[in-house]
């Protein structure tokens, strides 16, 4: 015979008022609030920075080609100033380079143009930040570094209590001496296994 609801909450009522168990429920419920945020966050850019190779997720990088007259000049300076001119832009560049005798780079901000001088070839190219991803991804490497780095070590370290005390969070058949105890073993055994085959 099932026992009545009200017996249950008397004896639960009438239990410790502190166990590891309601502890680890307790710390699962106000620790997985807190870093709902973050674990967005890095799962986001997680899964954009895994995928480096196959695409930039901090920039999107454009290309576009014109042509100017070529420039037969010998001074450095001479050379900006009348790529600038021929190019018809209005500020010098905040920076240039030459990287071989035919080429003369100009640098303004998230645009760079490439000047071929023998041919007057030049590529703009264009790099600007992808919006919000690009500030996860700052997050997400530490590159604040500083009170960033205690704060992403203090993210690592509830990340680790959220798995401990979810360990803890349901008793019985579906807790960590039934059901979740296999589903436990079978989430260590895919990074066990990857290991094992493919980077040993």
């Amino acid at each position: 015979m099932p026992e009545p609801v009200d017996d249950q909450r008397a004896r639960r009522a009438s239990g410790p008022r502190w166990s590891w168990r309601r502890l680890s429920i307790v710390l699962h419920r106000d620790i997985g609030y807190l870093a709902v945020a973050l674990t967005i966050a890095y799962g986001i850019s997680g899964i954009a920075v895994n995928h480096i190779a196959d695409w930039n997720p901090n920039y999107k990088i454009s290309k576009r080609f014109t042509t100017i007259a070529p420039i037969a000049l010998d001074s450095a300076p001479a050379m900006v100033d009348l790529a600038v001119a021929r190019l018809a832009l209005t500020e010098p560049p905040r920076s240039s380079y030459q990287p071989d005798p035919q080429t003369l780079q100009l640098f303004y901000g998230e645009q760079v143009y490439h000047v071929d001088l023998p041919s007057g070839k030049v590529m703009v190219e264009s790099t600007v930040p992808r919006r919000v991803l690009h500030e996860l991804n700052q997050l997400h490497l530490n590159e604040p570094k500083r009170v960033w780095t205690y704060v992403a070590d203090l993210y690592a370290l509830s990340l680790i209590l959220l798995a401990v005390t979810g360990l803890f969070v349901l008793k019985g058949k579906y807790g960590i001496t039934g059901r979740g105890g296999w589903l436990t073993a079978a989430g260590a055994l895919l990074p066990l296994g990857f290991w094992l085959f493919y980077l040993r």
